[in-house]
This record gives C-alpha cells, sequence and structure tokens, in this order.
C-alpha cells in the first residue's frame, strides 16, 4: 500500500497561515502551534543525549565530566532563552494587532542585541571557564576533562544564541515549522559526527570529550547560519534587516526591560541546578553521574510542557495585541489542565522504568540505583510541573516576565536549595523526620516539594487576573515606522499589499 508521506505530514503538521490563533478553537491552534515546538525540544535534547550515550560508553570519567558542565550548558542555554523572550513577545503582540512594521523591527534589534551577548559570554565562558569549574571540586581527573569540554561550548555560544534567536522570533510570529525543519537536519550532522569524534576512525584522531563538544559547536553552527539566513530573506512572519540592526538606545532598554526577568527566571533555574550540583558533589561519583543522567531525562519527559508553555506564550500574546483577554484566560487555563494530564502519565510511566531508563545511559549499579531513586522520588510530581509551565508561558506572552521570574526564585531560591541541603546532610532530628541521616535522597525529595509548592502559586497568581494590565503594542513607533510613513505619504496611489512580508 502506497502512503503519501506529504499528505500525512500535511495533517499533522499546519503551515502559520492556516493556524488561527486568535480565533476557532483553542485546543486545535494549541496543538498545532506546540506539536512542533515538542519535536524542536526533543531535537535540541538530542544534542546532549547523543553525548551522554556515547560518553557514558567511552568511560564513567567523561560521563561525569559533561555531568559536571551540564549545568553550565544550561546556564548559557538559559540566558539566551531569556534574552529572547523579549522579542518573541513583542513579535507576537505586534502580528496579533497586524503591525509588520513593528514586529520586524522589534526582530532585527532581537538578534543583533542576543548575538552581541552571546559573543561577550562565550569569550568570559573560554577565560574563566577552569575558576568556575573548580567551584565544585570535583575528581581532578574529571574536573580537566569539563574544563576542556566547556571551554570549545563557551567558544560556539554566539552561534547557540544565533539559533535560539530564530527560533523565538519564528514562533512569535507563529511559526514553528520551520525551527523544526532546521533543527532536524542539524541533530542529524551532530548524530553523525559524535562517534566518530569520540572514538576516532580512520585518519580522525579519538578526542573523547572533546570530540562531543566539537560535534555539537559544529552542528549548533549550521543551524544558526540557515536560521539567519531564514530571518533574513523575510519568506517566514518575520524579517530581519541590516538597517534595523543598528542598535538603537531606547527599544534596547524596552528589551531588557521585559527580557531582563525572563533571563532572571531562566537563569535562576540553571542557577539552582549548579548550586544543586554543589550539593551532589559532596556525595560520591556515582551519584554525581546519576544527577547528570537524571537532569537529561527531565529534559527530555519535560518537553511537551515546555512545548505548551511556549505554545501559549505566543498565543496569549497574540491574543493580548488582538483584544482577546477572554481568550487568553480560557487558553491558560486550557493549558494547565492539558499539561498536567500528559506529565502525570510520563510520571507513571518514568516511575515504573526507571532502573531501565537509567541503565540506558550508564549500567553500573551504584549509578542505575541512585538514578532509579531520584525518579522515582519526582515522577508521581511531573504533573504540577506542568501547571507550573503552562502559566509561566501565560505570564511572559503578557509581558509579565517580572512575575513568572519571582516564581522561580522562589522555587529555587527558597524551597528547593534549602530543602536539599538540610535534608540531604541529615539536619533535621530523625524523630521529626523521615530520613535522618545524611543521604542524596534528600536532594531527590527536594525536586518534589519545591514543584508542587511553585504550581500552586503561579495557578493562583495567574487567575487573579494580574496579566491584564500589559498590552507592550502601544506607544511602540520606531524609526523603521517613521520611514515606511514618509514614503507612504509621498505615494499618491499607496498599495496596502506593498508592505506585506
Amino acid at each position: 500500500m502506497n502512503i503519501d508521506l506529504r499528505s500525512a505530514a500535511r495533517k499533522i503538521f499546519k503551515r502559520p497561515e492556516e493556524l488561527e490563533l486568535t480565533e476557532g478553537p483553542i485546543g486545535r491552534s494549541l496543538f498545532f502551534l506546540s506539536l512542533p515546538i515538542v519535536i524542536t525540544n526533543l531535537l535540541q535534547v538530542a544534542y546532549n543525549f547523543a553525548d551522554t550515550f556515547w560518553l557514558g560508553r567511552y568511560s564513567t570519567d567523561a560521563l561525569a565530566a559533561i555531568s559536571l558542565g551540564f549545568p553550565l550548558v544550561y546556564l548559557f542555554i538559559s540566558l539566551g532563552l531569556g534574552l529572547t523572550v523579549a522579542g518573541s513577545v513583542l513579535v507576537a503582540q505586534h502580528t496579533g494587532a497586524t503591525q509588520t512594521a513593528q514586529a520586524d523591527y522589534a526582530a532585527s534589534q532581537t538578534v543583533a542585541f542576543t548575538i552581541a551577548i552571546g559573543i561577550l559570554l562565550g569569550a568570559a565562558g573560554v577565560i574563566f571557564v577552569d575558576e568556575v569549574l573548580s567551584v565544585f571540586g570535583a575528581d581532578p581527573v574529571v574536573l580537566a576533562l569539563a574544563t576542556d569540554y566547556m571551554r570549545i561550548i563557551s567558544f560556539g555560544l554566539p552561534f547557540l544564541f544565533g539559533f535560539i534567536v530564530f527560533i523565538a522570533l519564528m514562533r512569535g510570529s507563529g511559526d514553528t515549522l520551520t525551527p523544526m525543519l532546521v533543527m532536524l537536519g542539524t541533530v542529524i550532522i551532530n548524530v553523525i559526527l559524535d562517534p566518530i569524534l569520540i572514538f576516532g576512525v580512520g585518519p580522525v584522531p579519538e578526542l573523547g570529550v572533546d570530540g562531543a563538544a566539537i560535534a555539537t559547536v559544529f552542528s549548533r553552527g549550521s543551524a544558526a547560519v540557515v536560521g539567519l539566513w531564514i530571518l533574513f530573506s523575510g519568506g517566514h512572519g518575520v524579517q530581519i534587516t541590516l538597517s534595523d540592526m543598528w542598535p538603537d538606545r531606547e527599544y534596547i532598554t524596552k528589551l531588557l526591560r521585559i527580557g531582563a526577568p525572563a533571563s532572571l527566571e531562566n537563569t535562576g533555574r540553571a542557577l539552582s541546578v549548579n548550586a544543586i550540583l554543589l550539593i551532589v558533589t559532596l556525595f560520591s561519583t556515582p551519584v554525581v553521574a546519576a544527577f547528570g543522567v537524571g537532569i537529561r531525562v527531565f529534559s527530555m519527559i519535560f518537553m511537551p510542557a515546555i512545548a505548551i508553555d511556549r505554545g501559549v506564550e505566543t498565543m496569549t500574546g497574540q491574543n493580548i495585541g488582538a483584544g482577546n483577554s477572554d481568550r487568553v484566560s480560557k487558553t491558560n487555563r486550557f493549558a494547565a489542565i492539558t499539561s498536567f494530564g500528559i506529565l502525570s502519565i510520563l510520571g507513571i510511566i518514568t516511575f515504573i522504568f526507571a532502573p531501565e531508563i537509567i541503565r540506558a545511559f550508564d549500567d553500573s549499579p551504584a549509578v542505575v540505583e541512585q538514578g532509579a531513586t531520584f525518579l522515582r522520588w519526582i515522577a508521581p510530581t511531573f504533573g504540577f510541573v506542568g501547571i507550573l509551565r503552562a502559566y509561566s508561558g501565560g505570564f511572559r506572552g503578557a509581558g509579565k516576565t517580572l512575575t513568572a521570574a519571582v516564581i522561580t526564585i522562589v522555587l529555587f531560591g527558597f524551597i528547593r536549595l534549602p530543602v536539599a541541603y538540610v535534608v540531604s546532610q541529615g539536619l533535621i532530628p530523625f524523630d521529626i523526620w523521615i530520613f535522618g541521616t545524611r543521604t542524596p535522597e534528600g536532594i531527590w525529595f527536594s525536586f518534589a516539594i519545591s514543584g508542587i509548592v511553585a504550581a500552586l502559586v503561579a495557578a493562583g497568581w495567574f487567575e487573579r487576573g494580574t496579566w491584564r494590565d500589559r498590552d507592550l503594542t502601544e506607544g511602540t513607533d520606531t524609526p523603521a515606522d517613521a520611514n515606511r510613513a514618509t514614503e507612504q505619504s509621498s505615494d499618491p496611489d499607496p498599495d496596502p499589499s506593498a508592505s506585506e512580508t
């Protein structure tokens, strides 16, 4: 039986012009917007999973090295995501308000600013990575490998930031399919290069951990080049131009006002993982390796929730721009319920097959035991993480990035981190606590309790309606607008379609 793959793909995926983000059934719009994000995020995780898979078979020290370096990689990615939130939200709200010129200008300014920050952070990472990683006090062999890995990753940060901003701007305009296709191609490159560079094949020398880093940087660099070419071409929603990329001090201030809290939210998550890692390294190397594998498993399992988060961000922004406040509330509530259900099912599966999941990455008995315990502590609370991510997307789409950041700081800084240290070190008397002794299970427990509390806070806060007073499309004339207005006023018979991209 012949199968028309193109027709099947068209039923599963929808082009931006086929989506009805400001009208029609909410579930349908959110599904077709979020599905490519799920796949894109899974492909993004594939970078790290490929490294984990091959390095786990290379040596335990190599696996521990990238486990030590992963929180720093996550920190860099979180900074990039935070910086691009402002551009994504502005593009979404201007798109919803049918303000094409303003959306293009926001995209251009965001690209220039984000890549500039990527260059600065990359340079800082290359110079100071030794000092940063030495704080963790890991085994000298593991520390040396992690330092080499992170120095190469830092060199490639501008490429990483370039691709992150491409994904964000496409998403803001309602196009999540194009980034998925670009990501697919570059992940294939990474999967092919990883074993070749790690183990060495033919004339290619065995590079170990360095090989994994080089493969990742090359793949991300390819994605950044393709993504920026698409943005300059203007055939997919928004178009950036060199003239609009010249730094606009007032607009950069606006980007920072919206984006800085989003960076704080994302870096808060990343810093908490780094801080938790400090506590994890107080235990044995198998515990460190189990923590690294567990975090990667979470990053994959939480993909549906993160995709819904980003989908809600875009739909919230576009509906606020279009003046559909009632649809904003319904969208966020629907997303929270859906995300809770999906992640709860994944939590049940994870709980049952926890040892098998860990063993797929490292079959050392000690790592499997600790990793499975980690997964089983947090699996029953996956649904609450879904609620938190759904409402966080709503806050960001409404421009309430500071609110989302505050919730994150409370979650990680005032709940997870203190609980992880106090409980894991046995500082609570036995007669009032279930552990009573020094154990890494206290760290795993902190993940579970903090997720529940944060979900309840986010839901209660959003349902109060405090997001309603933030329309970012008002008073947003740009230099590009002035130029277009001058051109149109000098045209005796302007064509309304001439300004469409």
